[in-house]
């Protein structure tokens, strides 16, 4: 007799971190590829499904659906450790790579799901044109008073 599954998810979010103190630390696409590549490695890694993923050079964007059993806050320690610990080697030990301690999180219905998609794939464009959703770009400026750390 075939098992039936009794739970079924469908759990798409959008995130957005920073750089430290929103720093164009992000600046070549050679970077940006690797970066990109790697998180979404990472996250497929923890089981998530990557929808798309854009940025600027001072923050990410990643639209992912992700398992019920991984918290926000593991995934995104995962993906920041994992990526910074690559540009850091890409970059070399006299240039200066950091994210930012916090991150934004938007639960996405299936009709925003879409929505954002188009979104992050759009980033540049959007950001160059100044067509921004508000709300999207939200994230915690926790680090811009603080001192850099060594």
């Amino acid at each position: 007799m075939e098992k039936r599954r009794r739970n079924h998810t469908e759990l798409a979010v959008h995130l957005v971190w920073t750089t430290w103190k929103r720093m164009p630390l992000i600046r070549s696409s050679e970077l940006e590829r690797s970066l990109w590549r790697v998180i979404q490695n990472e996250a497929e890694i923890l089981g998530c499904s990557v929808l798309a993923i854009g940025g600027m050079p001072d923050h990410v964007h990643l639209v992912l659906v992700q398992p019920p059993s991984l918290s926000l806050s593991k995934l995104l320690n995962q993906l920041k450790g994992v990526s910074s610990s690559v540009a850091r080697t890409q970059l070399g030990s006299e240039a200066f790579f950091q994210w930012a301690e916090g991150y934004s999180a938007f639960s996405l219905s299936s009709t925003h799901c879409q929505n954002a998609i188009a979104y992050v794939q759009s980033q540049k464009e959007h950001h160059s044109l100044e067509t921004l959703w508000e709300r999207w770009e939200e994230t915690p400026d926790l680090e811009l008073w603080a001192e850099r750390p060594s």
